[in-house]
């Protein structure tokens, strides 16, 4: 056992320009989940992406949950989601007694299946019922392929949500990642590339239904001088506090994107010389954030398991990660429908997928540690592989 520090995955990087908005918020007593930070992000927030305009949320949860209820799901309904993915992203489909259909990844970005995407619209089209939406996410901060997923889509009339929780700062043909679907989604947990503690973000150029969502994040309360309510409503606005911890991250954003890219090219330099070990390809028509470095390891070549080797990393104090296990495996939704690319590539990439330490603040030093014992891991598989 090491008796290094632990090394994280993707810690937060405060910047220190954090506290002087925080401490605006103080001085002038703006404490609530209202506020002129909370105005302020929305307004940067929807700038730096290319939208209309942003509501500030409590979690990126909260936003799909909105943009689902926005396009009018509710119970009977189907919703087309992304297989390969946080549950994050499909419980929301649940929240409003929908039923989630789940579609497969394609190898070049390992990103939603444009052919799996058709495949599942034919069998609705002879079931007799179109989704309601499709919730496509950016994996690992990688944009999907929105040429072909939008074209399907549009020809079928169902809009699109891009949860893009991993994904500020990433572009697919010059476009922002998050401006591409009908609704886009953000977080800012404590994980992503930018962070507010806890918090997220709905972006769309239609102004009328973000006022919607605006409206339904407070409680839903009616104009009046008391307080009425005719309608569902939720407590899901981002306080003013931590909306100033965001403004303060997002000027930082475009140097968060550089130091993970940078971080990335050191890993596949030192790595990717391995037999047997592939790293996730960027789109050709779209630029990665590299949220986090993933790779895969094959068994068959290298003799060892990806989880082996996250369990190896985990005795020398650095913390490695399985990719996601894609939701059609996950017990929550046993028995829900899924379409496959071909034989189906999110089962592989979950069995033989990792994630290494990829945080913006992850010093030289401590991703050299990284890279020595992945390599010395890696040196004797026989060991460790059955």
């Amino acid at each position: 056992m090491t008796h290094e520090p632990r090394i994280y995955l993707s810690p937060p990087h405060m910047g220190g320009r954090e506290q002087v908005f925080v401490q605006d918020a103080f001085e002038s007593n703006w404490i609530a989940p209202v506020g002129p930070n909370v105005d302020a992000f929305e307004n940067e927030l929807s700038e730096y992406v290319g939208s209309r305009g942003a509501v500030a949320l409590h979690s990126g949860t909260s936003a799909i949950h909105l943009a689902l209820r926005l396009l009018g799901v509710s119970a009977g309904d189907t919703v087309f989601c992304s297989s390969l993915t946080f549950v994050a992203s499909a419980n929301p489909i649940l929240y409003l007694g929908a039923a989630p259909v789940f579609i497969d990844s394609e190898p070049h970005s390992w990103n939603m299946s444009p052919e799996a995407l058709e495949a599942a619209f034919l069998d609705s089209m002879k079931m007799g019922q179109l989704p309601k939406a499709v919730v496509v996410v950016n994996l690992y901060g990688q944009s999907a392929d929105y040429d072909a997923i939008l074209q399907i889509c549009d020809r079928y009339g169902v809009p699109v949500i891009e949860d893009a929780a991993e994904s500020l700062g990433a572009s697919y043909r010059g476009k922002k990642s998050g401006s591409m679907g009908k609704f886009g989604i953000f977080s800012f947990n404590g994980n992503k590339i930018i962070t507010t503690s806890g918090g997220g973000m709905l972006v769309s150029n239609d102004l009328d239904a973000l006022d919607k969502a605006r409206f339904w994040s407070t409680q839903a309360r009616d104009q009046a001088l008391h307080y009425q309510h005719s309608e569902i409503g939720y407590n899901y606005r981002l306080s003013n506090l931590l909306a100033g911890v965001g403004r303060a991250q997002l000027q930082e954003l475009d140097a968060r994107v550089a130091a993970r890219r940078n971080i990335f090219e050191r890993y596949y330099a030192e790595l990717s010389h391995i037999a047997g070990v592939s790293f996730m390809p960027e789109h050709q028509l779209g630029k990665c954030n590299r949220w986090l470095t993933a790779l895969t390891v094959d068994p068959d070549v290298c003799g060892i398991t990806a989880t082996e080797i996250v369990t190896k990393l985990a005795e020398r104090n650095i913390e490695a990660r399985p990719v996601w296990k894609p939701l059609h495996l996950q017990p929550l939704f046993t028995g829900r429908r899924y379409y496959a690319h071909g034989s189906g590539i999110s089962e592989t990439l979950f069995s033989q997928g990792l994630c290494l330490p990829s945080g913006s603040n992850l010093t030289e030093y401590d991703q050299t540690r990284v890279i020595q014992a992945i390599l010395g891991i890696m040196s004797a598989p026989t060991v460790l592989y059955q």
